[in-house]
């Protein structure tokens, strides 16, 4: 089965219900902690890479977050699929020619996010409601290059686009409950400083199922790329 490459930038942010559907599938994965571990800056051996979330700014210029960007360019330049969730579609903005810098508000808890035409045949086919209701945590937007194609949008932000062989996706589609709630203990700085109550971000169970729905379309379409 096809080798995936994990990079995961802070304990907190896994692959969540993505890494259930891989283990499912049988998919070899194997997974770099970028604080600690090694970043590798060729994706030569594997058949897809994903970059996950984290609390740092790619402007931080972190040697790690560096890697990541490199790691990026050379996916992007050997056509190996790429997947970059909330910090890592904004590192693949980034490497791509774009501008990553803090939005004029952060996006935390539940948001309609709005699929483009061209979203149809790629990431997100299959989804039939071109609005999608999604759970974000991130304060940090992109102004992409002008070979980015726009997937879906926010009444605020850019959500997704593919520049090549690379996704960047800024919303969190890998999440259940219980890693929402870690989250809500992790990061509850953020939901003081934006004056949200907690409670808010509860899910339904509505939207949970849809979520999923949406998650394991997502997880198809990035797979049926390099599937054998």
């Amino acid at each position: 089965m096809p080798k995936i490459l994990s990079v995961q930038n802070i304990g907190c942010e896994p692959l969540g219900l993505l890494e259930q559907m891989f283990v499912s599938d049988g998919y070899d994965i194997e997974k770099v902690n970028a604080q600690n571990d090694s970043v590798p800056t060729s994706p030569l051996g594997y058949d897809a890479v994903i970059i996950l979330g984290g609390p740092m700014a790619v402007y931080d210029n972190l040697a790690y977050l560096q890697k990541e960007q490199e790691l990026i360019r050379n996916a992007i330049k050997n056509e190996t699929p790429l997947l970059g969730i909330c910090l890592g579609s904004q590192l693949i903005a980034q490497a791509a020619g774009g501008r990553v810098y803090k939005g004029k508000r952060k996006e935390i808890g539940w948001y309609n996010v709005y699929l483009t035409p061209a979203s149809s045949n790629d990431i997100f086919r299959g989804l039939t409601n071109k609005t999608i209701r999604i759970f974000q945590w991130h304060g940090d937007t992109y102004d992409l290059p002008a070979n980015a194609k726009i997937l879906a949008y926010s009444d605020l932000y850019p959500q997704a686009f593919r520049i090549g062989s690379a996704v960047g996706i800024q919303f969190h589609f890998e999440v259940d409950e219980h890693l929402i709630q870690t989250w809500m203990n992790e990061y509850r700085d953020d939901l003081i400083a934006e004056k949200i109550n907690p409670e808010i971000l509860l899910p339904a169970p509505t939207e949970l199922e849809a979520l999923a729905i949406q998650g394991r379309r997502i997880y198809d379409n990035f797979t049926r790329v390099f599937q054998k």
